[in-house]
């Protein structure tokens, strides 16, 4: 859940001007008004992008950038600030992306989709709704989940003829994207729907550790009323857990992931909250079979190496293992196919 990628691009943050989706030109990025509930974890406001273009045809972004879970590790500044807490894209700058944002790109399979894009800026995973007092001058605001249900909110209104729609995301934000993938299956019933989590695979379900991040985030306020989570307690709210809860939910929905098989971000932060994370793809390959045994299939593509994330670089269009292109393999998953897991051989 790092927070590089978006420290890179933030100095081409600029003021938004919120233009109304009815009057939006199509292929081009805009802001629009998220209301008066959606804030930061700072107090400012973040900022909501969209991108229309085919309105059959729909991804649902969820922003990364990072974590928090102390006064240290929330502080708005310092050493140990582990989370970004306000937001940093604008229209602009989201212009001059790679990867899957490069709609010129010709093997870009998302490239004539719209785009909701949920940023990122409450430390939360998009998953809290409270106020945190960390310290004597540290109050943070936790509303990940109210956040990410306004770019739901926004995607169900605008896009009401939608047949196909991906939920996607990298670092924090492919946490989420099965919760919210079977929330707008509830929804949106008549569309397909995909999800690619891209960065978190290894992240277990450890009930101390679901305890600590579900009190300090308020998460158990944003739980679907589910019958499947009618009995949830906090230490039941898991990161795997997002995908057997949602999977049991909403069978019909088709969920994917891809890592880095010692992604060191991933390390870092399972080190902080006390998961040994030294053999991280041993981890994520139990992470996936516990899902799987709760009865939720996952597509998955492993890839040998440290990094972390890459849908928003152009390494996604040449990652090829063990003779498979990740490309393709993402191109199946958004045709609607289940495509067969890719795991590498030698994954240092």
């Amino acid at each position: 859940m790092t927070v590089m990628h978006r420290t890179a691009t933030a100095t081409l943050a600029s003021i938004l001007i919120v233009v109304p989706s009815a009057v939006a030109a199509t292929g081009e990025w805009q802001s629009f008004d998220a209301g008066p509930d959606a804030v930061c974890a700072d107090g400012s406001s973040p900022s909501f992008l969209e991108r229309p273009a085919d309105p059959t045809r729909v991804v649902l972004y969820f922003e990364g950038g990072g974590a928090c879970f102390s006064e240290a590790t929330c502080a708005f500044d310092g050493p140990d600030k582990t989370y970004v807490s306000a937001s940093a894209f604008s229209p602009e700058s989201m212009s001059l992306r790679e990867g899957l944002f490069d709609f010129t790109d010709p093997r870009n399979p998302l490239a004539d989709h719209s785009w909701v894009y949920a940023p990122y800026c409450t430390g939360d995973l998009h998953l809290g709704d409270t106020t945190r007092t960390y310290g004597a001058d540290l109050v943070v605001e936790h509303r990940g989940a109210i956040n990410a249900r306004v770019a739901l909110d926004h995607l169900v209104e605008y896009y009401p003829d939608v047949t196909e729609i991906v939920v996607t995301g990298v670092s924090a934000g492919s946490v989420p994207t099965p919760l919210y993938a079977a929330l707008l299956a509830d929804e949106l019933p008549d569309a397909r729907i995909v999800t690619l989590g891209d960065g978190s695979g290894s992240y277990p379900d450890e009930p101390a550790l679901n305890g600590l991040m579900g009190t300090l985030w308020g998460s158990m306020d944003a739980v679907p009323a589910w019958p499947e989570t009618a009995t949830l307690t906090v230490r039941d709210w898991s990161v795997p857990g997002l995908y057997v809860y949602a999977g049991q939910h909403a069978p019909e929905v088709t969920f994917a992931r891809f890592d880095f098989a010692y992604d060191e971000a991933q390390a870092f932060y399972g080190q902080l909250v006390g998961v040994d994370a030294d053999d991280l793809v041993t981890l994520i390959d139990q992470v996936e079979a516990d899902i799987e045994a709760a009865g939720v299939p996952v597509a998955s593509y492993t890839a040998p190496g440290s990094e972390h994330t890459l849908l928003w670089r152009d390494l996604v269009y040449e990652l090829e293992v063990e003779d498979v292109r990740l490309i393709d393999w993402i191109g199946e998953l958004v045709a609607g196919e289940m495509p067969p897991d890719v795991r590498c051989g030698d994954c240092r």
